[in-house]
């Protein structure tokens, strides 16, 4: 089995990659931009594996992607490459649209032109899964579940462009009949995550002293969701799912953001007992604009017809992240110099710390 991962160096992508290469043993070639989120560092523990292999490459550039199929001859694509970050949205939306939508039409084309050239039961074989999120649906009120027929409602620049993205991968699958796959997850977290986000965010600041910030006050609910049992999902998915068809990846752990963090502070009081109590480090900021209120996945489709579990509960995944953070300093170090957690996505250019996705 090959597999090009696109976005391999970034979050849930590397951790796409780590379980592709060390579980699966398929051969993959990751395809990454390295952008300030996306390091080689994720990809430390598969530096020495035979098969596995690196592409600096930008998903716009359409004849290095032709290369790269042409060279790989991969029997599936695993799409993660896409700008994230909510925030960063708001004042730099241009980078979303570039990356988000016009290198996913460019990726698509090129796998089109690949597959099309295959023979028929290779043809037959190849599978394109375009990963997306949650947040093209919008924001749900005090009950109910996104599901996969949830119409898309998006709030943010960066929602917008996945939504845009979506509707690209599904469309070149009923006109020209790519193999595509969907899959929309809810928040990810875990060990490797760039620091802009909240939880490694309250983590880190929390471990040097920092206030740790919390939009409006906290009551903004997600459902929490741990990367690897994301990776075993978005495997299964490609491998199994149903041409044509959208899968909702959830961990059914519904938490207030203010909860996590208060969370995050019990687990440093006991980790790192020197900065407690940590809570009191809690500082409310000005709401991010148009901050969705909450996000619940329904996870039914995936559980039933494919019969994946999310392994870790938020309590074991939020602890396994909590310690990866204390015990891997020489990962998030250098990224820290480089962002500082200075908040991002005021309209108004204010300076203040953030909270994030």
């Amino acid at each position: 089995m090959r597999i090009v991962v696109t976005g391999g160096a970034g979050f849930i992508g590397s951790a796409v990659v780590r379980h592709l290469v060390l579980v699966k043993g398929y051969d993959v070639l990751t395809v990454d931009k390295l952008t300030y989120a996306g390091t080689l560092t994720s990809l430390a523990r598969v530096d020495n594996s035979p098969n596995h292999r690196f592409l600096k490459a930008d998903i716009c550039d359409r004849q290095t992607m032709a290369e790269a199929f042409d060279s790989f001859r991969p029997n599936r694509v695993m799409h993660l490459a896409a700008e994230s970050h909510v925030d960063r949205s708001i004042t730099g939306a241009k980078d979303f649209i570039d990356t988000n939508i016009v290198g996913t039409f460019t990726l698509l084309e090129a796998a089109r032109a690949y597959w099309q050239g295959l023979e028929a039961d290779e043809k037959e074989r190849f599978r394109f899964l375009h990963v997306s999120t949650d947040e093209v649906y919008g924001s749900l009120g005090a009950e109910g579940l996104f599901t996969e027929a949830t119409p898309y409602d998006p709030s943010s620049p960066y929602s917008a462009a996945k939504a845009a993205s979506d509707h690209l991968a599904k469309a070149w699958a009923r006109t020209y009949g790519l193999p595509v796959v969907v899959s929309n997850c809810s928040n990810n977290y875990g060990p490797y995550h760039f620091p802009e986000k909240l939880i490694p965010l309250i983590i880190l600041n929390a471990l040097q002293g920092k206030p740790l910030p919390v939009y409006g006050t906290g009551a903004n609910i997600r459902d929490w969701l741990y990367v690897e049992d994301h990776a075993r999902a978005l495997d299964l998915i490609a491998e199994r799912g149903r041409v044509g068809e959208t899968y909702n990846v959830g961990g059914r752990n519904e938490r207030t953001n203010i909860d996590v963090v208060r969370q995050i502070c019990a687990l440093m009081d006991r980790h790192h007992p020197a900065g407690a109590p940590h809570a009191r480090l809690i500082s409310f900021v000005a709401d991010r604009p148009g901050h969705n209120a909450r996000y619940a996945i329904d996870a039914t489709k995936l559980e039933t017809e494919l019969g994946w579990r999310a392994e870790e509960t938020f309590e074991t995944g939020i602890e396994r992240t909590v310690q990866w953070y204390l015990e891997n300093e020489w990962w998030w170090a250098p990224l820290r110099q480089g962002y500082d957690g200075s908040r991002l996505g005021l309209i108004g250019g204010a300076a203040e710390t953030t909270e994030s996705r």
